[in-house]
């Protein structure tokens, strides 16, 4: 299977950089800007096309799953080329939890998804951006292959754990300048 983590070769975005912030429309046509969501772990699923076998597979699972992906506390949307229309269809005709987030010009597709090596057109891109808004995990795979659900939730629980580990470490510091003064 043709998965790519994040590379050095890629122009883009990378792991550990921050995440250009973007609004799209959801398929209600409502507003979803990245910054909005700054404070909580966002998943970002790129896929490439509605109502195609793996695309279809790959929001179903995630409908699927989605207690458990509820249980990460994240933010979670789908990002297509469709139009907001076309998303809605598709996301009631699935019984699809998350916002479809509208991507026709795959212009935040090009930014998140894109690859070096392979037109964007063939693949799709799973992107975690943890509550600080940097990112934490960028995987690109042709689009014939989806993520494992388990995969993306380990992603996010990750992501989660750095901003845990770091606040701890703060709180850490903090008591050890503390004893430092009381003594």
């Amino acid at each position: 299977m043709a998965i790519w983590q994040d590379s050095d070769q890629n122009p883009t975005v990378k792991i550990g950089t921050a995440a250009p912030d973007f609004v799209l429309d959801t398929e209600r046509g409502k507003k979803w800007r990245l910054s909005d969501h700054l404070g909580d772990v966002t998943a970002l699923l790129f896929y490439p096309k509605n109502e195609t076998l793996v695309c279809t597979k790959q929001m179903c699972a995630v409908r699927n799953y989605w207690a458990d992906y509820l249980e990460t506390k994240a933010s979670i949307v789908g990002i297509s080329s469709g139009t907001s229309a076309e998303n809605l269809h598709f996301s009631k005709n699935h019984g699809l939890p998350l916002p479809i987030l509208e991507d026709n010009d795959r212009k935040i597709t090009r930014i998140y998804g894109s690859h070096w090596l392979v037109p964007i057109q063939f693949t799709r891109a799973i992107v975690v951006v943890d509550a600080k808004g940097f990112i934490r995990h960028r995987q690109i795979m042709l689009r014939a292959f989806r993520p494992t659900d388990k995969s993306v939730i380990a992603s996010i629980y990750a992501a989660r754990t750095d901003l845990i580990y770091e606040n701890f470490a703060h709180l850490l510091k903090e008591s050890k300048e503390r004893n430092k003064r009381l003594l």
